[in-house]
């Protein structure tokens, strides 16, 4: 991949993901003001494929780029990361933690900081920013006294740390994806999540049966998120993420009888976990099936139907 957009600018969490993946060898990053600017960049063509935060460990999904998914014309994810966060107050030289009126950070590093600035910086106002190291960028110039970043952002900006390790919740994790636009997936290695979203009829019972598709076929539910459409009333997109890849016969056949029973599904990627060690086998390894969902059983059923069709089968 030649461009490849991230939630800039340079020295952001996002930017530390996207380092992190073997797509990002050799290639061209390119910084952009916000996750949908990110997703803009890939739809037009100007980037190859670009990585946005997904999802959090304290403050749960990115609204922005779960809505951002959805939107046309498609993307898919090909591969995710994971970020243990670690943030600091960091302040233009001699400056004290005494003098700070203003601090900024992206709305997701103040909901995991918010404690301890109560606690440390309770006069100070608190404003938000398209990313940390956007509000390092802008203590730099002045236009705030002190910003929540990562401490990679200190020493991109010229800034001292004032203090370091800031975290309400020790150990938060942030998850990160590379979305590009629609493809063959990436090979199964065996320990594969996959992710779509979907919508169905507002109606008693829709919901559950959306998910009863998932589980008669073993299928492990990991998040499932509600997001609304944002031109129709009280009707919405269930985001969801599965263990599994599309080429499993259980997930293939669960997203076949989903497109069946759904308004619209939209497929959005069958990639590899992240933190699992997994490499390419063309091979997948569901984790503990339910009753017979196993692959052998979904083939067996399938070569009798088979029969059945052609008469060869009593």
């Amino acid at each position: 991949m030649g461009r490849l957009a991230f939630l800039g600018p340079h020295a952001t969490f996002t930017e530390q993901a996207l380092r992190s993946l073997p797509e990002s060898r050799g290639a061209e990053l390119v910084p952009c003001a916000g996750s949908p600017a990110v997703l803009a960049a890939v739809r037009s063509g100007e980037a190859d494929a670009g990585c946005v935060p997904i999802e959090n460990s304290v403050e749960g999904a990115v609204g922005a780029v779960l809505d951002g998914l959805v939107g046309s014309p498609p993307l898919v994810i090909v591969r995710e990361a994971l970020v243990a966060v670690r943030f600091a107050v960091m302040v233009r030289a001699g400056t004290s933690t005494a003098d700070i009126r203003r601090v900024g950070s992206h709305p997701h590093a103040v909901a995991q900081t918010r404690g301890w600035l109560a606690a440390h910086l309770p006069d100070a106002e608190v404003l938000l920013t398209t990313s940390t190291a956007e509000a390092a960028a802008q203590v730099a110039r002045g236009d705030l006294d002190a910003a929540v970043a990562a401490p990679l952002a200190a020493e991109q900006h010229g800034l001292e740390i004032a203090v370091d390790d800031v975290a309400d919740n020790p150990g938060a994790v942030t998850r990160f994806v590379l979305v590009a636009p629609p493809g063959k997936p990436p090979v199964p290695t065996g320990h594969d999540r996959t992710t779509f979203a979907a919508t169905t009829r507002n109606e008693p019972g829709s919901l559950l049966g959306l998910l009863t598709e998932l589980a008669v076929r073993g299928i492990d539910l990991t998040r499932i998120e509600s997001r609304p459409i944002k031109d129709r009333h009280a009707e919405y997109w269930f985001h969801i993420d599965c263990t599994g890849h599309v080429a499993d016969p259980a997930m293939g056949e669960a997203l076949a009888a989903l497109h069946r029973r759904c308004d619209e599904v939209r497929f959005l990627g069958s990639f590899p976990r992240a933190g699992t060690g997994a490499t390419p086998t063309g091979t997948t390894d569901p984790a503990a099936p339910l009753g017979a969902a196993t692959d052998t059983a979904f083939a067996e059923a399938q070569a009798w139907l088979d029969g059945l069709r052609a008469g060869t089968v009593g």
